[in-house]
């Protein structure tokens, strides 16, 4: 059965570096056929287009089912065609994001942390998008905001924090500031609570929020899957890829459910850096994340085939990294294809062996 891969193309480094990631997919690499349709989201076709490029993209990933995007410029501009990323995670009900940080072979981590850490992020609501003003003068003036989460989505993010647990054999760790905010943040911790009993497999150790910041410099050996809101998840999700060094080593995933389904509707993957104009053109960009992302989107879709080329990815890309090929920004000398040309000789070499043995 072939499997339909929406891939959204972007701009500058961005693009090359989906171009270099693409080839990792190729079914000569892989052995398994992917079915890919091409949208151009580059600066320029959105503003031709007005975002109806955006659109058309959001609507075909919704109806296949899974995307690959490529890091797009966001112009500065009021009027201008605005953040495609919002575009789409408001057309295809995106309402959690999956942020995983990892230690990368030869990168020097903070604390000592070398366990992957994942982010499952509120990707709507709380903070975002509250309406907010204020009121009077001088020193009695006030500011207010409306802050709105629902339970669903709540939910949706506790359920897929274990779940993810679960497939990574990780503790559930942290959560919201619920002692203080016991209406609003403990609707998460209550969606938490409830998940924990309908995965009693899961380690859980809940943590306010604050406490969990601190407990990560003490967190080493565990892998940990972190469920937040969004704001907390926006300044935790920085501080976990930087406590790895790099975030070379982390991609980005948007996740999609329909209806009162816990299972994922609509998955699209990216490298969580920008477009690094500074290095457009030059072949020295890495494109860990970039290929990363392919890796993760494979391993969320159904099939053992396609799962086995996910760990096939992920696997090569950090040993291709061990054995020393290394673009500049790790202390390396290879050119970004380079490194591509090595991470699809350890996918095909993998692949071959482990079918050899029936394993994988």
């Amino acid at each position: 059965m072939s499997i339909t891969l929406q891939v959204l193309h972007g701009d500058e480094t961005g693009e090359e570096l989906l171009v270099e990631a693409l080839r990792v997919l190729d079914a000569d690499v892989l052995g398994t056929q992917l079915e890919l349709r091409h949208h151009d989201l580059s600066l320029e076709n959105r503003r031709a287009t007005q975002n109806r490029v955006v659109i058309e993209a959001s609507h075909a990933m919704r109806e296949t089912g899974y995307g690959l995007k490529a890091a797009t410029v966001t112009p500065e501009g009021q009027g201008d065609v605005g953040s495609p990323n919002a575009i789409l995670r408001a057309e295809v009900g995106g309402t959690v994001i999956l942020r995983t940080g990892r230690r990368i072979p030869g990168v020097i981590p903070i604390a000592g942390v070398s366990a992957p850490i994942s982010v499952v992020r509120m990707a709507v609501g709380d903070a975002y998008g509250a309406k907010e003003w204020r009121e009077g003068a001088g020193d009695d003036e006030v500011a207010f905001r409306t802050e709105r989460i629902s339970r669903s989505i709540c939910r949706e993010v506790a359920e897929f924090a274990f779940v993810h647990a679960a497939r990574t054999r990780a503790r559930v760790f942290g959560g919201p500031k619920y002692t203080v905010s016991p209406v609003y943040e403990g609707l998460l911790k209550e969606e938490m609570d409830a998940a924990a009993q309908r995965h009693p497999e899961v380690d859980y150790e809940p943590q306010l929020i604050d406490a969990t910041y601190a407990l990560l410099l003490n967190q080493g050996g565990d892998s940990l899957v972190i469920p937040t809101l969004n704001r907390d998840g926006d300044c935790m999700s920085d501080l976990v890829l930087g406590l790895f060094g790099s975030i070379a080593g982390a991609e980005s995933v948007l996740i999609g459910f329909t209806g009162d389904s816990l299972t994922p509707s609509v998955v699209m993957a990216e490298a969580p850096h920008g477009t690094a104009p500074a290095l457009r053109g030059k072949n020295l960009a890495n494109p860990m994340a970039m290929i990363l992302a392919c890796a993760s989107v494979l391993g969320l879709m159904p099939g053992d085939e396609v799962r086995t080329a996910s760990r096939a990815i992920y696997e090569a890309v950090f040993e291709t990294v061990r054995h020393g090929t290394r673009t500049a920004d790790l202390g390396g000398h290879s050119l970004t294809d380079q490194f591509t040309d090595a991470v699809i000789e350890a996918v095909r070499g993998k692949l071959e062996v482990w079918g050899t043995l029936g394993v994988g």
